[in-house]
């Protein structure tokens, strides 16, 4: 089996699983994950943070997201061309609907990649070795190529598996935190 099949079989896989979850419980699985990363030494020793803004079905990051942008740097991802921009968040209010239908930052001033410590993202499934399969777009495979910085892979625990499949262009998480554990 041909790694592109194995990994469109896999995101149909959890796509499922996700829907046996009603929108209420992934909301308070989210918050038990949000407690796990604010523990995390990774996250405490940062000031500048690399952040997403959950489409549904994800795990939920905008009371995160309010809670701390006034206490550290957070930065979110605009899709530009083939490229993930980061820019700063600057509260609700200062969002637009960009590519894809995510919520995107207004801001002037793109990031650089030293200008952030540590990067959570988002991903469809993760395995054990820290692998991460995404959508399918290559867009955090790009940007996380360039960023050798620590990266925290977050999702709900069904979508942990022993292996993911992979290829040259995947790349791995330093660390996935879920509800129940923290792998890394």
């Amino acid at each position: 089996m041909d790694s592109g099949y194995a990994k469109q079989q896999l995101r149909r896989k959890v796509a499922t699983l996700k829907k046996n979850y009603p929108a209420e419980r992934l909301s308070a699985l989210s918050a038990e994950i949000h407690a796990r990363i604010e523990q995390s030494p990774r996250f405490r020793d940062a000031s500048r943070i690399a952040c997403y803004y959950a489409l549904p079905g994800e795990v939920q990051t905008v009371a995160f997201l309010e809670k701390w942008y006034g206490l550290k740097q957070i930065f979110l991802p605009a899709v530009e061309g083939e490229w993930l921009k980061f820019y700063p968040y600057l509260g609700e209010n200062s969002l637009k609907t960009g590519s894809f239908g995510i919520m995107e930052p207004q801001a002037d001033k793109e990031a650089s990649v030293d200008d952030i410590d540590l990067a959570i993202v988002p991903g469809e499934a993760f395995d054990r070795r820290l692998n991460r399969l995404g959508k399918g777009k290559g867009f955090y495979d790009r940007f996380l190529l360039e960023f050798r910085k620590p990266v925290i892979g977050i999702c709900f625990q069904f979508q942990v598996f022993d292996t993911v499949p992979v290829d040259e262009r995947d790349c791995r998480v330093t660390q996935v935190i879920t509800e129940r554990e923290i792998i890394g």
